[in-house]
């Protein structure tokens, strides 16, 4: 038994997926989520900011007293895992839990969307090709849909979401994958445009639902599960009150009076 919280963060609000997916799984945990919307997007930063950031992060949500953190974060998970393997607390990226379950269906030829810094990186290619040789990868950066999905604009019928779509992935479509693995966590709140854009047959790997569920079994199998958590917490170093509006969409909760201003930290 073990009644701390767990820690969450990502560069902004797509994080809150993930925070939603592992409390379905594990609703007797609290948590302490740090979106970092004051410093967001890190898809465009060099890999060397992405590093400072990521170590800033954990720090923060460790000195919350956390007991286990999900870095939430596509671009940190894929350009900075030195950063989360080095942590003393059990660190889990969202990298490596949406590849394993990729690699785990059968696909010929599957799509990878993430932010241009993440596919630049190679990480999800190399781990792909660790696990499946065999298998035909193509990567996309798509550096429209998070600022689009931090201003709550993701809905199918928006003709500038599925412009960007359109713009990004015509020719992942063309090549006819049979699988996309949404290598960001804020990507899951674009599923039901991507769905009509690249039809029925196409499935989708949400690195969100398999963070969370890598995390809620590693609770689990360690005996960390809590018996009497606290109250979740949320803090930004953007704008409380915009976190609490479109948080709601995030989560499917109100948040309201629930976030706290953290000042972003300078990297260097």
């Amino acid at each position: 038994m073990d009644n701390r919280p767990v820690g969450i963060f990502d560069s902004g609000l797509g994080g809150l997926t993930a925070a939603a997916e592992f409390k379905k799984l594990m609703p007797r945990e609290s948590i302490v989520y740090f979106g970092d919307t004051g410093r967001m997007p890190y898809g465009v930063r060099p890999v060397s900011e992405i590093k400072i950031i990521a170590q800033q992060n954990l720090d923060f949500v460790r000195s919350r007293g956390v007991k286990a953190v999900i870095a939430a974060c596509g671009t940190i998970s894929s350009t900075a895992d030195d950063i989360l393997a080095a942590c003393a607390l059990p660190v889990c990226g969202v990298l490596k839990p949406g590849v394993k379950a990729l690699c785990g269906g059968q696909y010929k030829t599957v799509g990878v969307i993430a932010t241009a810094t993440s596919i630049n990186s190679g990480a999800y290619q190399r781990e792909i090709n660790a696990l499946r040789p065999d298998m035909g990868v193509i990567a996309a950066g798509c550096p429209k849909f998070v600022p689009l999905i931090e201003q709550g604009r993701y809905s199918p019928e928006d003709e500038e979401v599925m412009a960007a779509i359109e713009e990004h992935l015509a020719p992942m479509k063309a090549r006819g994958v049979q699988a996309v693995l949404l290598g960001c966590t804020h990507y899951g709140l674009i599923g039901a445009a991507l769905r009509k854009f690249f039809g029925p047959e196409v499935d989708f790997i949400s690195a969100s639902q398999t963070a969370a569920a890598e995390m809620a079994a590693y609770i689990q199998e360690n005996a960390l599960a809590a018996q009497n958590p606290g109250e979740d917490s949320y803090y930004t170093s953007g704008s409380a009150r915009e976190f609490e509006l479109l948080g709601k969409l995030f989560l499917g909760r109100d948040i309201s009076g629930l976030v706290d201003f953290v000042p972003p930290a300078p990297v260097r």
